[in-house]
């Protein structure tokens, strides 16, 4: 089906909903920006032409998202994503980003046709941040690092999702003088947040070494997850996208760290059970409370963006997706095992190693994605946005 008849019965349905009552004029702008993010991701190349209302969009969340500011910040200035190889197939520098090239924010704004948001750290005037921010830091935990070490897990990165929103509330008071403005700028943004918490999780098993730590965090991560979402709700935000966990079992990082029997994986991925069960614990969790924030605001749309399939789907089946026959390997890494992943090898030292093409690679680094997987979880993102928005009312 055609982007254009996607679009045709999708309007066929909302008009529907429209005249029977139940959706009123303010929730039927919110079912067209779903809409145009599905035709986005279906079919890019029927998109000639076409505008999204939005102006800007602003985004939190850790290395995944992270478009720079954790090459600026102290803790982190100088780190791997500050030198080659990274940036290497896009931008053919580093970037800021931890990949080779263009993350999943990067695809969602290019796809809405906007200008990327400024990395919060690299800006300080208004005008900077006239077409958005991007809050997200590489390292950055949902939970603070206090109460993290409360519990027995180490940090290395100040930053939670906490702080983040505190510097959005920085920048709009540096867009926003008045209620108008304040309406204006909160009505024409989109608000995301990409995953946040898988550093909290990982830090949890290093500390300890079994997975009893890291689950007891999950009611924590979620709580302060809803807290972030509600203050910029508070603050007149009206269209958000939620970005879940992904399958913390097929990261290259964790199969290397953390070897075991047979039985601890699973047979047809290779990935760690227990680990991608934590994951799934944590979407549950999440949707749960969606559910519930969405009763709590009926004017909002707020959307579940699934990252755990699209990755599932591409470790089952890479060459369905023209990837190539190793999904658990990095591309740039180190050491004999399987997973090309050492701590001592670290993707930018002296001593790491590339692969031929990281087009065939779903990991970049052992612990973040290649462009090319980046680009496919995007649009898998997407279009589960567009399916999400038209046959789950709860969501208008």
């Amino acid at each position: 089906m055609t982007a254009l008849r996607i679009a045709y019965y999708s309007l066929r349905y909302t008009r529907g909903c429209w005249k029977s009552g139940t959706v009123d004029m303010e929730q039927l702008s919110h079912v067209l920006v779903a809409l145009l993010l599905a035709l986005v991701a279906a079919e890019a190349a029927d998109l000639d032409g076409l505008q999204s209302h939005y102006d800007r969009v602003f985004s939190f969340g850790d290395s995944l998202t992270d478009t720079g500011n954790a090459a600026i910040l102290p803790a982190t200035a100088g780190g791997p994503f500050s030198r080659a190889p990274y940036g290497e197939t896009y931008f053919h520098h580093p970037s800021g980003r931890a990949s080779d090239g263009r993350l999943i924010i990067d695809f969602i704004v290019e796809s809405l046709g906007l200008p990327q948001p400024t990395p919060y750290l690299a800006g300080e005037t208004a005008e900077d941040f006239r077409h958005g921010a991007n809050f997200a830091v590489g390292g950055a935990t949902a939970l603070d690092p206090a109460l993290l070490k409360s519990k027995g897990v180490m940090t290395f990165v100040p930053v939670s999702l906490s702080n983040e929103t505190s510097w959005f509330n920085n920048v709009f008071d540096l867009l926003a003088s008045s209620a108008y403005e304040q309406s204006n700028i909160m009505g024409s943004s989109v608000f995301y947040f990409g995953e946040i918490g898988v550093n909290d999780y990982i830090f949890a098993l290093f500390s300890n070494r079994t997975a009893e730590l890291a689950v007891s965090l999950v009611p924590d991560i979620v709580a302060v997850t809803r807290s972030a979402l509600t203050a910029v709700i508070g603050a007149g935000a009206s269209s958000m996208v939620v970005t879940g966990m992904l399958p913390l079992g097929c990261e290259p990082e964790l199969l290397a760290l953390f070897p075991g029997d047979a039985d601890d994986y699973d047979r047809e991925s290779g990935c760690i059970t227990l680990f991608n069960e934590l994951a799934e614990l944590h979407n549950r969790a999440l949707n749960r409370m969606l559910r519930k924030v969405r009763r709590a605001y009926p004017g909002t749309t707020i959307l579940y963006a699934d990252i755990y399939r699209p990755i599932a789907n591409l470790v089952a089946s890479p060459g369905k997706y023209g990837f190539g026959n190793t999904p658990l390997a990095a591309f740039c890494g180190g050491g004999a095992g399987p997973y090309h992943f050492d701590m001592a090898a670290f993707c930018g030292t002296p001593d790491s190693t590339e692969s031929s093409d990281p087009s065939e690679f779903l990991s970049w680094d052992g612990i973040h994605f290649t462009e090319a997987a980046n680009r496919f979880i995007a649009h898998a993102m997407l279009r589960g946005l567009y399916n999400a928005s038209r046959l789950t009312t709860a969501l208008l």
